[in-house]
C-alpha cells in the first residue's frame, strides 16, 4: 500500500494551521496553540518542525511572543514541499528515484506505468498551494475563519 506517513499528514496540518494564522504583519504561533487546535501530541510536532525548519518552509522566533511563522505567504509554498521535506522524495517505487535499482528497467513494462502515476502525484502536489488548503480548511469550517 502507498501511503502517506503520520509525519507527513501531520505536517501538512501543522503547515496549514500557520497558514491559517498567516497575515502581513504576522505573529509567531506557538506549537502548544498548534498541539491543542490539531489534535496533535507537542512532542511529535517539535519533531515535525525540525525538517521544515531545514527545508526553509517556517522559521522560529526565538524569546517572549516567540513561536514559528511561515517563511513565505501560503500562496507561495507548495504541498510537494512540505510533503519532501518530511518524507522525502515522492516515488511510488523505488526505481523512480534510483535508476540503478533494477536491470529490468530497459524492457519493463510497469516501470512506464509506476513512472506516469508518480509524475501525476507529483504534478498534483506541486500545482497545490498551503493557500488552497486555506480556502478548503475555511469552507469546510468558515466558524475558524480569522
Amino acid at each position: 500500500m502507498v501511503k502517506l506517513s503520520t509525519k507527513g499528514r501531520y505536517g501538512t496540518r501543522l503547515m496549514l494551521n500557520l497558514a491559517l494564522h498567516y497575515n502581513a504583519g504576522q505573529e509567531p504561533v506557538i506549537l502548544k496553540n498548534v498541539a491543542k487546535e490539531e489534535e496533535i501530541s507537542i512532542r511529535y510536532l517539535e519533531q515535525i518542525i525540525i525538517p521544515l525548519k531545514l527545508g526553509k518552509l517556517v522559521k522560529s522566533i526565538r524569546g517572549a511572543g516567540g513561536g514559528y511563522i511561515l517563511t513565505h505567504p501560503p500562496s507561495k509554498v507548495k504541498l510537494i514541499e512540505i510533503i519532501e521535506a518530511l518524507e522525502g522524495p515522492i516515488a511510488l517505487v523505488d526505481c523512480i528515484d534510483d535508476l540503478d535499482y533494477c536491470d529490468r528497467m530497459p524492457r519493463c513494462a510497469t516501470y512506464e506505468v509506476w513512472k506516469e502515476a508518480n509524475n501525476l502525484l507529483r504534478d498534483y502536489f506541486s500545482k497545490t498551494t498551503l493557500q488552497d488548503l486555506v480556502k478548503r480548511s475555511q469552507k469546510k469550517n468558515p466558524a475558524k475563519t480569522k
